[in-house]
């Protein structure tokens, strides 16, 4: 089994809180990783652990082991008497564990029944930090779901398009998208081409003929569905007029290739959208990073109308961190420098430019990194 990042926040969350909630996209490995964990596990969509749980109730709360509760949203009735046992003895934690896709079902039921009693820790599939570097395109081309190409390639893309189709025709509409299946699969594809541009619900909703609300709505839902990020536009008092709608990416590339019909891995590099994809990608592996070490941040974009553009700042406490993320192998002085002016506009406390150089340097808070540097950087930021 590979080791997780997250273990160690998931296990801080649990010995401070009497209930914690592992989220993240279905296959992404949060059965496996909680069964690793020594408790007592029910699967909540099978009627039989339904039922099994229901009438071992008292006896599984009055013992000492960790229960799981896989997709509790399938058991609406399980979160009043998750609040009532916990609010029985407040200073006991450790004692639940939810897993869950994010639907409104689930977290309506965590807002009104669990609020201030329960924390939400986030899984996301594999993560460059988690695997040897030897396997970092690997992971890049076919993703990081484990049954989706990274363990065994022969699974991409037809994993990727099977995941899809049942998402649009089963789980997204049983968690309450109310769109059809082939709209939804026609949204998959229009947001797989605009993966790495600025978000304009607008013109995306004509192309669909859907009003901007309508799109909207739909988007939001996978977002949360933790299919989709729009990274927000950083907000700035500076003379410059700046764009204001955030940029959109797919958070697992493996399933924005497969949407972008990427048959060969090897004809990676011969896309024209191969740059959006490795800036996407890098994005996605620093933010997950800091997520699964519990590490504050907020992330935005900056882009003026007149096309200045650096492509993550980070805020880390009251720091602002410039990145720019470039698919070469040999990045120029002359590259780090237009970040240096850039970021002056911002104030940021230094700027970094990421590449695939073999050759990392860094020095007064500025430097040329690869992903492997910026890694081992990032959470001392």
């Amino acid at each position: 089994m590979i080791d997780r990042s997250v273990v160690r926040l998931l296990r801080g969350m649990l010995e401070a809180y009497p209930a914690v909630a592992l989220l993240g996209p279905r296959q992404s490995g949060k059965t496996t990783l909680a069964r690793s964990l020594d408790g007592v596990y029910f699967d909540l969509e099978q009627p039989v652990d339904r039922l099994r749980l229901d009438v071992a109730w008292e006896t599984a709360v009055a013992g000492e082991d960790l229960l799981i509760l896989d997709e509790a949203q399938e058991m609406p009735a399980l979160f009043p008497r998750l609040r009532a046992t916990i609010d029985t003895d407040r200073k006991r934690n450790g004692r639940f564990l939810l897993l869950g896709s994010v639907s409104p079902a689930l977290m309506q039921q965590v807002g009104e029944s669990l609020a201030g009693r329960l924390a939400l820790c986030e899984l996301t599939p594999f993560l460059a930090s988690e695997l040897p570097e030897s396997q970092w395109d690997a992971l890049w081309r076919f993703g990081g779901y484990p049954d989706g190409g990274i363990l065994e390639a022969a699974r991409y893309p037809a994993w990727q398009r099977f995941y899809l189709d049942l998402l649009a025709q089963r789980d997204l509409p049983h968690w309450g998208l109310p769109a059809r299946a082939a709209t939804t699969q026609r949204l998959f594809r229009m947001l797989a081409a605009l993966h790495g541009q600025v978000w304009n619900a607008s013109q995306l909703g004509k192309s669909l003929g859907l009003s901007y609300h309508t799109v909207s709505k739909y988007t939001d839902f996978l977002e949360q569905a933790f299919l989709i990020r729009r990274l927000p536009a950083y907000s700035a008092n500076i003379r410059k007029r700046l764009v204001k709608s955030p940029k959109l990416y797919w958070r697992d590339s493996g399933l924005l290739h497969a949407l972008l019909d990427l048959s060969s891995p090897a004809d990676l590099f011969a896309k024209p959208w191969v740059g959006a994809s490795w800036e996407g990608w890098v994005i996605e592996q620093m933010l997950a990073h800091l997520d699964a070490h519990g590490k504050p941040h907020q992330a935005f974009y900056l882009r003026t109308s007149d096309q200045y553009e650096i492509d993550l700042l980070l805020e880390c406490g009251s720091r602002l961190w410039a990145f720019e993320v470039k698919l070469t192998s040999s990045p120029t002085p002359a590259d780090l420098e237009a970040l240096g002016r850039k970021t002056d506009l911002v104030g940021a406390h230094g700027h970094f430019l990421i590449s695939r150089t073999t050759q990392p340097v860094m020095a007064n808070n500025r430097g040329s990194l690869n992903l492997r540097t910026c890694l081992d950087c990032l959470l001392s930021l």
